[in-house]
């Protein structure tokens, strides 16, 4: 996967990125037998963090002056591929991915001098995991619903509410939280704020488990948390502008992702064929093998292509709205075809409970739903190519 891609720095870290899982991750994983579905202790992930970072591959994705190695949207998006399609469960902690440097690099710009040193610059050195908590029981896809609030009181802020399904927060040391600050707008003032998660009044509950079996998202309830006003992240009724302003890059940054999963799936079926006999010969003799086989790897590259184009119009600085959208609906929907095909072409393997392929079969059905669903990605498209008709009419 992106191997057109051959600066210098990018394949110096792309094989020292493989040379950490190889040497270090995996015989970790064996050492203490656990798996992707398994509960990682925070100290066990805090040591990855802090190697990784030490390696220098943790802060990858941020500039240069923040301790990172500067590398685009398009380079980042060749690493991604790389870590997801390596089979190791704690991939994707060696970017940050469910807590460190991405889940914050585009918002530093809006951080105080204070915040940067106490809150983000640990993130960056492994020191400190994050969370974006936005999401609510029954706000969802609509953002601007939620209900949580923080409301001034002297010189804190007093937060109640719950933020249902926040991914890291099992890990998490404090929350980038969306509040409520005004109710009387409409839209209601949405502010982002602050939230160390040891706090009196903060609740981490862990009450459920995702179809992929993965321990990374929990709820996370707010009973009268006081929070300094010092914490106010990004000015006063700026936290759905901030919120918005990661998304379409992040939507983007699922994408390679979602292909290097399905691309060890279609690499495994690819084996499988060859070496499963049935009827006196490999099944890959097979026609209706060989189709489905041909169909993946045109998904796979059309996949590929559609990331790369829209990663390097995200370098350019382009408006991502629109391309974010169909990439992630577009990526999401045939990485996950080639994981249903990966199923068919293992047949009893494929549907055994904890094998590989069945897993990445779980894995990538989720992807459908995650950072907005296909729908949501649909109404996307369909507003930007209908609003010049609209227009006019």
């Amino acid at each position: 996967m992106f191997d057109h891609l051959n600066g210098p720095a990018l394949m110096e870290t792309r094989e020292g990125i493989r040379r950490f899982i190889a040497d270090e991750l995996l015989p970790m994983e064996r050492e203490l037998g656990l798996g992707s579905e398994d509960v990682w202790p925070k100290e066990t992930l805090q040591r990855v963090w802090r190697r990784s970072a030490e390696l220098g591959y943790y802060a990858a994705c941020l500039p240069v002056a923040l301790g990172g190695k500067g590398l685009s949207i398009l380079e980042q998006c060749a690493l991604k591929a790389d870590l997801a399609a390596s089979g190791s469960a704690l991939a994707p902690h060696v970017l940050g991915d469910l807590g460190g440097p991405p889940r914050v690099g585009n918002m530093l710009k809006y951080a105080t001098p204070e915040q940067l040193e106490r809150y983000f610059r640990p993130v960056i050195r492994g020191e400190k995991s994050t969370c974006f908590a936005l999401t609510e029981p029954h706000s969802g896809s609509d953002a601007q619903s939620i209900s949580t609030t923080a409301v001034q009181d002297g010189d804190a802020l007093v937060i109640n509410g719950v933020k249902h399904y926040i991914s890291g927060a099992p890990f998490a040391d404090f929350a980038i939280l969306m509040c409520v600050t005004d109710a009387s707008t409409s839209p209601p003032e949405i502010t982002a704020v602050l939230v160390d998660l040891d706090l009196p009044g903060v609740t981490v509950e862990q009450r459920y488990v995702p179809m992929s079996g993965q321990h990374i998202d929990a709820d996370i309830r707010f009973d009268s948390v006081r929070v300094p006003l010092a914490n106010v992240f990004g000015g006063k009724g700026n936290g759905f502008r901030l919120g918005m302003s990661r998304i379409n890059v992040n939507r983007l940054l699922h994408c390679p992702t979602m292909l290097g999963l399905a691309t060890s799936a279609y690499e495994a079926s690819l084996d499988y064929a060859r070496a499963r006999r049935q009827f006196g010969g490999p099944i890959a003799r097979f026609q209706a093998i060989q189709h489905m086989l041909a169909d993946m790897a045109a998904a796979l590259w059309a996949c590929e292509s559609m990331i790369a184009q829209t990663a390097m119009l995200a370098d350019a600085g382009a408006d991502l709205r629109t391309k974010a959208a169909a990439c992630k609906l577009f990526v999401s929907e045939r990485c996950f075809e080639v994981a249903d095909k990966a199923v068919q072409i293992h047949g009893n393997v494929g549907v055994t409970r904890h094998h590989p392929i069945e897993q990445t079969f779980r894995k990538l059905r989720m992807f459908r739903i995650f950072t907005g669903t296909s729908e949501i990605q649909r109404n996307t498209i369909a507003r930007a190519i209908l609003e010049p008709t609209q227009a006019t009419s």
